[in-house]
Order: structure tokens, then C-alpha cells, then sequence
């Protein structure tokens, strides 16, 4: 069985959520399926949407585990954004955190440094 996930993330302003998160994820949206959303295909199957519905915007929480955070991080940076918030765990797991202009918190996790 196939499962696609699409983890969706309410914006007040579609273009301006969409230049920041061009910046943060380093493309374009995959495909735009109508006025109010743009979508990114993170890995096969694995969509991440946003969409304007400002009465829902900056409560989004989704996090990304990736392999190479250093690198992810480092990449994001050259793209003028710095993380929010950094954490690690006690069992050596890394967690570091962006907020988008509305507040929504995009994660992005990986293994011990």
C-alpha cells in the first residue's frame, strides 16, 4: 500500500510564506495547485503545502529528521536564514528549529554530531 503525506501548514500571505520557504528548503514549490497553495516534494510521496488561511496561520509544528543537519544548516544559512532555536537531547539527538514570518515552527532533527 502506498501512503502519501502532505503535512500542511496554514500562511496569512502565500507569497511571502512562499519566498521564505524557497529559502529554507533552497527550491521553488514542486506545483502550485491553485491560488492559495504551494507545494514542496520533500522525498517520494512526502509533501510539505502551505496555504493561505490567515485565521489559522502560526500554529504549524512539523519536523524533518535529515542525515546531514550540519550540512542542511550550513546550506540554509547561505540562504540568509538563521535558526530560532537549537536543542539537543540527552541522548545526543539534534534539534534545530526555524519560524517562519507567521510563527509557524519548521524542525529540522538529526543523529549525534
Amino acid at each position: 500500500m502506498t501512503v502519501d503525506l502532505f503535512a500542511g501548514i496554514p500562511v496569512t500571505d502565500l507569497a511571502r510564506a512562499k519566498t521564505w520557504y524557497e529559502q529554507l528548503l533552497g527550491s521553488p514549490p514542486a506545483f502550485l495547485p491553485n491560488d492559495v497553495e504551494a507545494v514542496w516534494e520533500l522525498a517520494q510521496h512526502r509533501y510539505l503545502y502551505l496555504e493561505q488561511l490567515p485565521e489559522r496561520a502560526g500554529h504549524a509544528m512539523h519536523t524533518l529528521f535529515v542525515d546531514d543537519l550540519d550540512a542542511r544548516v550550513a546550506q540554509i544559512a547561505t540562504r540568509g536564514l538563521e535558526p530560532a532555536q537549537r536543542e539537543t537531547y540527552d541522548n545526543g539527538v539534534r534539534k534545530i528549529t526555524y519560524r517562519d514570518p507567521d510563527g509557524n515552527e519548521i524542525g529540522f532533527g538529526g543523529g549525534p554530531a
